[in-house]
């Protein structure tokens, strides 16, 4: 069965380039990005390791862990690595799962037998602190991921997780948030300080309440 937004997501223990990992564990508290890589020295996935490594200080102002999933060796990771290193000018420093028996992809629906039986397309399982899946992105293959969409995307989650509101199309951090319908006009003052601009009734704007 396929994981959706809501479920639990799937524990496991696995080897990976920082040595043995219990997902649950490694995750702690934080939130947490599970993604996965067709294939080891592949150029696609070298630029998006390399991406994931640049934004290290982006990913950690936001307390969210990356691990990296590929169905390749430890050693072709490890050798990998190296590569990425030198061509996207970056230093990985985060876990990249070795899933030679495909425990993790199949866990997660990361093989798509249309696309292909052997390799994982590009999943994107976002997890918040309760070990819950908040939001899945998937890509073929042969598309890069948009790390600009994955940080906005985790800066949505962790803002609707703690206000009642929703983010707008387009949004990014800073910009207005839209009021959830389930508050209450009369309560909308008290609930939100800053001020708000009514559309439409079910359609109402306030300032990013955290900003």
């Amino acid at each position: 069965m396929s994981l959706r937004i809501g479920d639990d997501a799937p524990n496991f223990t696995a080897q990976s380039t920082e040595g043995e990992i219990n997902f649950h564990e490694w995750l702690g508290d934080s939130w947490g990005i599970i993604y996965s890589h067709p294939a080891d020295f592949t150029p696609v996935c070298t630029t998006e390791l390399g991406r994931t490594a640049q934004l290290k200080d982006e990913f950690a102002r936001r307390d969210t862990k990356v691990i990296a999933v590929s169905v390749d060796e430890l050693k072709s990771h490890h050798d990998w690595v190296k590569d990425i290193n030198e061509t996207q000018n970056c230093d990985v420093d985060f876990p990249i799962i070795a899933d030679t028996d495909r425990n993790v992809a199949e866990l997660y629906n990361m093989i798509h037998p249309n696309a292909s039986t052997s390799v994982t397309v590009r999943s994107v399982y976002f997890i918040g602190p309760d070990k819950k899946i908040k939001a899945i992105i998937t890509y073929p293959a042969s598309t890069g991921r948009n790390f600009t969409e994955i940080l906005r995307v985790v800066d949505s989650l962790q803002l609707t997780a703690n206000y009642s509101v929703a983010t707008p199309v387009d949004w990014e951090q800073g910009q207005d948030v839209i009021i959830s319908p389930a508050v209450k006009q009369e309560d909308v003052e008290g609930k939100f300080p800053k001020g708000h601009r009514v559309i439409k009734p079910y359609l109402r704007y306030t300032p990013q309440p955290n900003k």
